[in-house]
């Protein structure tokens, strides 16, 4: 086996804390100072370092996160599983700005030319659901953001 050995010495200079963060971070960056470099480094014929293991420390950086920095919380469902969306409610039923469910009027499937156009635009505008069918539309929809207290 073939060894050859050389001596490298570093010489670095870290500030811990930047002054002036261009932009709000989320947690703290503290990189760990090397400790006692070793004098040699053993190159095997396999092209790995064998000394360069004591060069260099165990953790080279750690991540601390700051503790004034707010998490939201989401719970989207309750149950154990991902329930499913029934696609045909998911194309009649919509969920409004401030949370109400509306729909479609029916009866613009088909045969518009018998309509007048006073009719056609009654029909297409959207109708606020019935609060007695939330629980359906809900159950149909589990994913939608609905606030119930919207009037």
């Amino acid at each position: 086996m073939a060894s050859a050995t050389m001596a490298v010495s570093f010489g670095l200079t870290y500030s811990p804390v930047c002054p002036h963060p261009t932009r709000p971070a989320r947690g703290l960056l503290q990189l760990a100072p090397f400790n006692k470099a070793a004098n040699s480094l053993k190159l095997s014929s396999s092209h790995s370092i064998s000394g360069f293991s004591s060069i260099l420390p165990q953790k080279l950086c750690t991540i601390v996160p700051s503790p004034n920095t707010l998490r939201s919380l989401t719970i989207v469902a309750a149950k154990g599983y991902k329930m499913k969306t029934h696609k045909a409610s998911a194309k009649r039923f919509r969920v409004t700005g401030r949370g109400k469910i509306v729909r479609r009027r029916a009866g613009k499937q088909h045969l518009l030319a018998k309509k007048n156009t006073k009719r056609k635009l009654r029909l297409s505008k959207m109708h606020p659901v019935n609060r007695s069918d939330y629980d359906n539309v809900i159950g149909a929809l589990p994913y939608l953001k609905v606030n119930r207290q919207a009037k």
